[in-house]
């Protein structure tokens, strides 16, 4: 039958349930567990979830680094949990927010040896759904017979973990003129990604020639910037010089990629800004929360711009990891074009990391 939902579905809908509390099954040929994020646990899920078995709680090496917890399994740790572990316990490993109030919150145990796929599956989930990188496992028996008592989402990992890899193929929705300040000569275009995923958007200049080197800029959303003017950051100003610089000109493309926060999400990116206040620098405050400096995927842009047919760009940045992705991913970069605007008394320390530990050119 067709009705039956596909892996790419089943992911969908594993998204949702985690962000709502929900558990999902994972399962690794015979192996399987059941898995919640810490982020969205209810006390009464927690307390039904510890009478299933032994609990290890999933985090990345780099949260686990701040903990002072062993991650024996390189990129991620597998924290034991102890039985009389209670729920405000938990969420305090996966959320750094009082971290300098109590430092210590150890001493762990953490396991080694043995498979950590669906670890690691866990927290991929979690990040895909824009929750905190942090999960509780339980080994569970009779996977399928569970899944169907309790109405629950089952992920085999061989055909998630590729999905979660790998871009989400991406098909434009609709388009339409838009008039706009840079430009009357403006058109949108969205673009839908078959995974569930938030939609990204192209906005078109004139009409741009396919078989020469259009201006480009791939501008991840900021709604702190973009929308409130916010000064502790520059995508604002950026933003706003690269489609003036296209209307001057009279052709670009800019692709707005819904990546909130380095990839991280709006909420984590507050939690972010949250450690910064008390003294971190943007790198650490992502590291401090289990994030990468960067957890964004370039690849979606140069997608895009092979969909709509440019082969060769202009880009407008001062990020080198945009240009090698353009350049991996078949589209050439005959130019870079700086973008170096919106430097404030509040962003100082901000741009100056992303030059010192990002090499951004600035």
């Amino acid at each position: 039958m067709t009705f039956l939902p596909t892996t790419v579905e089943m992911l969908a809908r594993a998204r949702v349930d985690l962000r709502m509390g929900v558990p999902v099954i994972l399962t690794d040929g015979a192996d399987a567990a059941l898995a919640m994020a810490v982020e969205t646990l209810r006390p009464d899920r927690w307390n039904d979830f510890k009478v299933q078995g032994a609990i290890t709680l999933a985090l990345t090496s780099r949260r686990a680094e701040t903990l002072k917890a062993r991650a024996y399994d390189g990129d991620v740790a597998r924290i034991q949990v102890p039985a009389s572990a209670d729920l405000v316990w938990l969420q305090a490993l996966a959320d750094p927010a009082d971290d300098l109030n109590t430092p210590m919150k150890g001493p762990f145990t953490s396991d080694r040896g043995g498979s950590t796929k669906l670890h690691r599956l866990a927290i991929a989930l979690s990040k895909s759904a824009r929750l905190l990188p942090a999960a509780v496992l339980v080994s569970v028996e009779r996977p399928a017979e569970m899944a169907q008592t309790f109405g629950l989402t089952v992920l085999p990992h061989a055909a998630t973990e590729p999905l979660l890899q790998d871009t989400s193929p991406l098909h434009a929705v609709a388009a339409a003129r838009l008039p706009m300040d840079a430009s009357e000569a403006g058109r949108l275009h969205v673009f839908r990604p078959e995974d569930g995923n938030e939609e990204h958007y192209a906005i078109e200049i004139g009409r741009p020639a396919r078989d020469k080197p259009v201006l480009a800029r791939l501008h991840s959303a900021c709604f702190t910037g973009d929308v409130l003017g916010s000064l502790k950051c520059d995508c604002g100003p950026q933003l706003r010089g690269a489609l003036a610089q296209m209307g001057s000109e009279g052709a670009g493309v800019l692709l707005y990629l819904n990546q909130e926060g380095r990839g991280i999400g709006l909420a984590n990116k507050m939690r972010a800004y949250s450690l910064q206040d008390q003294g971190f620098d943007t790198v650490q405050a992502n590291h401090r929360l289990g994030f990468e400096d960067d957890e964004r995927d370039f690849r979606l842009g140069s997608s895009i711009l092979r969909q709509m047919g440019f082969g060769q760009v202009r880009l407008l940045t001062n990020n080198p990891n945009k240009i090698a992705m353009m350049e991996k991913t078949g589209v050439q970069v005959t130019e870079r074009v700086p973008l170096q605007v919106g430097e404030n008394a509040y962003n100082q320390h901000y741009l100056a990391t992303k030059a010192a530990k990002s090499g951004h050119f600035l």
